[in-house]
């Protein structure tokens, strides 16, 4: 005799530990109500960072937009620094920079004030964002010829700060520099300006290549420019749990750098990727999938080390 089918029955059977979608969705569940629980702390004073790597679509902006997207949401205050010429960080936070917008080309080359080019991101009214524009593509030659060139960066950043309390605005928690993939003198600026390094670690074959080369770069800068710099934090990206490959990955970097790598790990989403296509971060974006989630426990685990 068949045995009916009650309406309790269903494919997902949200009830049952066994199910990896059940599994997923609770975890995400726990990992939001920790998150809801938790309070970010302000920084003493303001913490300056930048986010680094020489090589190439290893998470740099996906990384700067969303951390500040989640520290803002956190009720901070926050400026990103775009000094990439391709704009993606100004793209993925909503922020106009077409050729006649002014930007932090014109703040390096023209000595324009950075308060004249912030503009607010119009989802999160405490983060604020200096834009890149194309005229920066040139910025490396222009620069070269320029006083104190390795410091104009550093300086445009003391003035806004000077700025921003003389006109009564709370003071920056947190400034973040999304940087090129190169040492250029953009990225030598950036150096310059910050006090800490974060460098996003893709959780792939390579993953380590090229570090030795960024460490032996701040070390320079160290010993020449800033000797305040120091790396501070390391954040292991496109992490894909199914490979083993990725587990490797991350512990041979947790072996080498144990006091500077998050617990926190951001995994390869779908959502992240889309984000910046609708002029977001995946904070704005999807609140509640696993990359936001995943960004903010980054966000707060940085913030609390730091406090």
């Amino acid at each position: 005799m068949s045995k009916t089918k009650s309406s309790s029955d269903s494919a997902f059977d949200f009830s049952d530990s066994s199910s990896p979608l059940a599994t997923q969705i609770a975890s995400e569940h726990r990992r939001r109500e920790a998150l809801e629980a938790r309070t970010v702390p302000a920084p003493e004073k303001t913490r300056y960072f930048t986010i680094s790597n020489q090589k190439g679509g290893v998470g740099k902006t996906t990384t700067t937009v969303n951390l500040a997207a989640a520290l803002a949401k956190g009720g901070l205050n926050v400026l990103v620094i775009d000094i990439d010429p391709q704009g993606n960080a100004s793209t993925a936070l909503g922020i106009e920079h077409h050729s006649e917008v002014d930007s932090i080309y014109d703040v390096l080359i023209n000595d324009l004030p950075l308060s004249d080019v912030v503009a607010t991101c119009p989802d999160l009214p405490s983060l604020q964002v200096a834009p890149a524009t194309i005229h920066l593509a040139g910025a490396e030659i222009e620069l070269v010829s320029l006083v104190a060139r390795e410091q104009r960066l550093q300086r445009a950043l003391d003035d806004y700060a000077r700025t921003r309390q003389r006109e009564g605005l709370p003071r920056l928690d947190y400034v973040f520099i999304d940087c090129p993939p190169s040492l250029g003198l953009l990225t030598v600026n950036a150096f310059v300006a910050a006090r800490e390094v974060l460098i996003p670690i893709q959780c792939e074959y390579y993953a380590l290549e090229g570090l030795s080369q960024l460490l032996k770069n701040i070390e320079m800068i160290q010993k020449h420019l800033n000797s305040k710099l120091t790396v501070s934090t390391i954040l292991l990206t496109m992490y894909d749990g199914r490979t083993k490959l990725a587990a490797q990955v991350a512990n041979e970097v947790r072996e080498h750098f144990p006091e500077q790598v998050l617990d926190a790990v951001i995994p390869r989403s779908v959502r992240i990727s889309e984000a910046p296509s609708y002029q977001q971060t995946v904070i704005t974006y999807d609140p509640n999938s696993t990359g936001a989630l995943s960004y903010t426990e980054a966000a707060y685990e940085m913030a609390e080390r730091g406090a």
